[in-house]
Formats: structure tokens, C-alpha cells, sequence
């Protein structure tokens, strides 16, 4: 007896087939070429692209501040002057697109280019992070640069004045995760609805007209029927042209002769709320308020100021990973200059918000001070 023998599954009439969908797919591998992916996604989605400009031009404000007034002329002079790359200029101009790159692609791999016989800082230089990328050497504190399509190391003859810095890097992602991720899903959609939206006016909304002549029981209004039909056609054709240079033709026909406009009686799907609710998701990830973009949704006046604060606290994180590559590059230039001092970079208030705020906790706290003051006198 085969009572352990492994019993074939009998057939099934039923056929399962999986649809087919278009979705992004991601690789996880060290070597994709994810990065190029996120860079297409912002030229199709206007609204990621402005999200990080204004994250960008919201946070980078900032002065370099050294200890000695000999080195505080020459660093200003250095920050004003420095060369980013072939067409930046100051230091300004290299956060700039340091924090680009790092919004875009999770991550930002630089190096500081000295010139070793005069003893200067030539300028500083960003890596193109779909050539380039970071692995784990022999050990985890080891830090190796590879060429993402061949895999090989990148010899470095100066190490130390390598720049890199990662946007929330985890275990499983220890170059960093770009800002965009999350997003392609719902990017795919909003553009079918767009596209939707452009091939629903291209038919609906340039008006074409059904012109139908149908001829009387009268045969010879039958005999002739195909000649008056293509005369109406002509007559028809010949006013249409004339309206497009300005010229209004009344259209005179004799019999029964109806008119009407292709697509009138269908209705245009609305797509306000599944466009909103999509919009909604992708600025929620970026952590924009939505009336810095210009859309004019519904909100009141405690929801936008907490909206700012949001902000706030998002770009105070974007401005902590600016900062030790800043000092990096500050610090170099102090050391080769010869100055032991060191130095600090003070950023700005965010907006003028901010400044109202502070300013307003710092009245109410010489007030409290004040009554404080004057009990103790009363007391006394």
C-alpha cells in the first residue's frame, strides 16, 4: 500500500491569470540605479520639484563665524569666493547643492580640492551619485567609494577630505533613503489622471460638430441625396474656415438638416477630490504647507501656524546634517591659512515668524520677571 505517496493535486477548471500593472519597482541592491529614477520622477511631478526648492531656499541662510577678526576677514572672503562644482560659486551655492542631492538621492558624496603647492582650498567638488556610491569595507566603521556599475573601489589618495552625508540612513539602508521614496505609487496615478484629464479635453473639449441630413420620402430628393450632402459638407467646411480668420458665414440649409456638438450630453469625470487626496499624500512626506505651494485649500489660522511649526522642526534637521559639512570645509580652510582658532555657523531665523514668536515669549518673560521683581520688593 502507497499510503505515503505524495498524491498529484487533481485539475482544476478554474484559470487564474495576474493583471498586469504598471508600478515602480525599486531595487533594493547597492548598485541601482535608483537615483536616476528619482531625478525622472521630479521633472514628470512639478509639485515634488517645488516641495524641495522651497525647502532648500527656506533653509540654507547661514554666516560662517571664527574666533580671530584676521581669519573673520579672510573666511568671509572664502565663502564668497569659493568654487562649487563648474558653475556654483560660494559657500552659499554649495549647501545649496549639497541638500539637493541629498534630498533627491538620500545621500551627498563630495571632496575638498587643495592645491597642495600653494597650500589653498581650490574649490570643493560633488559627486555624481549615479556613478558613484558607498560601501561598507573590511570594517563597519569602514567607508569605501565604488562605481555603481562595475562594483570596483575608487582609489582616494586624500581620505580625509572627503565629504559625505546620508537623510535618514537605517540598517538596511546605510546610504541613506531619498526624500522621494514612498512617492513614486502615487506619482503614477496623479499622472494618469492628468493624462486622463488632457485626452478628455482633446476629444470633449476642442467642439466638433455631427451635421446629418436626412433626405424626405420624395424621390427625388433621395436621387439626389449624396450630391446635396456633400454640398453641405463643402458649405459647412467653407464657414468653419472663414470663422478662423475672422469671418462669420451663416449656414443656410434647405430639408431636414440637424446639427449638434460630438460629446455635448457625456460629462467630464471630477477629479478635484482624487487629485487632492493624492496631492495631500505626497506634500504630507515632504512636509510643505500647502500655502507655501499656492494651493488654496480650506485651513484656518491655528492649523497654518502649526503647519509652520512642522516646518520648523523638519528644516532644523535638514540644517543639523548641513552643518558638520560646512565646519569641515571652514576648518580646512583655517588649518591651511595657518589660524588654530575655531569657528561656528549661525543660521538665520527661518522666516519672520519665527522672529515674532521669539520675540513675543521673550516679552512675556521680562513681564513675569518684572511682577516677580516687584512682589519681592512689596514683600520686603
Amino acid at each position: 500500500m502507497n499510503l505515503f505517496r505524495k498524491k498529484s493535486p487533481p485539475l482544476s477548471d478554474k484559470v487564474s491569470c495576474s493583471a498586469e500593472r504598471e508600478v515602480y519597482r525599486l531595487c533594493p541592491s547597492w548598485n541601482s540605479f535608483e537615483t536616476q529614477f528619482y531625478e525622472n520622477l521630479r521633472a514628470e511631478v512639478p509639485v515634488l520639484d517645488a516641495c524641495i526648492g522651497k525647502i532648500i531656499r527656506l533653509c540654507n541662510d547661514f554666516k560662517v563665524v571664527c574666533g580671530d577678526k584676521q581669519a573673520q576677514k579672510l573666511m568671509d572672503d572664502f565663502t564668497l569666493n569659493l568654487h562649487s562644482g563648474i558653475s556654483g560659486r560660494s559657500l552659499n551655492c554649495f549647501a545649496d547643492m549639497w541638500l539637493d542631492t541629498l534630498l533627491t538621492y538620500g545621500k551627498a558624496l563630495g571632496e575638498i580640492v587643495v592645491d597642495s603647492r600653494r597650500r589653498k582650498i581650490n574649490g570643493v567638488y560633488i559627486a555624481d551619485p549615479v556613478m558613484l556610491g558607498v560601501r561598507r569595507g573590511k570594517t563597519p566603521l569602514d567607508l569605501k567609494i565604488i562605481e555603481n556599475a562595475t562594483g570596483d573601489e575608487v582609489n582616494i589618495p586624500h581620505p580625509e577630505l572627503l565629504l559625505y552625508s546620508t537623510l535618514n540612513p537605517s540598517v538596511k539602508h546605510p546610504e541613506g533613503v531619498s526624500i522621494l521614496r514612498g512617492t513614486p505609487a502615487l506619482s503614477e496615478v496623479l499622472m494618469k489622471i492628468y493624462r486622463c484629464i488632457g485626452q478628455n479635453f482633446d476629444r470633449a473639449g476642442n467642439v466638433r460638430y455631427a451635421v446629418t441630413y436626412k433626405p424626405s420620402d420624395d424621390p427625388a430628393d433621395r436621387a439626389f441625396a449624396k450630391d446635396r450632402a456633400q454640398e453641405i459638407a463643402a458649405q459647412w467646411a467653407d464657414g468653419m474656415s472663414s470663422a478662423r480668420n475672422g469671418v462669420i458665414k451663416d449656414f443656410v440649409a434647405v430639408g431636414d438638416v440637424q446639427i449638434k456638438v460630438i460629446g455635448a450630453d457625456s460629462q467630464i469625470i471630477d477629479t478635484e477630490v482624487p487629485v487632492r487626496q493624492l496631492l495631500e499624500q505626497i506634500i504630507s512626506k515632504l512636509s510643505i504647507p500647502p500655502f507655501l505651494l499656492g494651493l488654496n485649500w480650506s485651513t484656518t489660522e491655528r492649523m497654518s501656524s502649526q503647519q509652520a511649526d512642522i516646518l520648523t522642526s523638519e528644516l532644523e534637521y535638514y540644517r543639523r546634517l548641513l552643518t558638520p559639512i560646512l565646519l569641515k570645509i571652514a576648518r580646512t580652510f583655517l588649518r591651511l591659512c595657518g589660524f588654530d582658532c575655531d569657528c561656528e555657523i549661525e543660521w538665520e531665523n527661518i522666516n519672520l515668524q519665527d522672529e515674532s514668536e521669539l520675540a513675543r515669549a521673550n516679552y512675556y518673560n521680562a513681564l513675569a520677571e518684572s511682577e516677580r521683581t516687584a512682589r519681592e520688593v512689596t514683600v520686603d
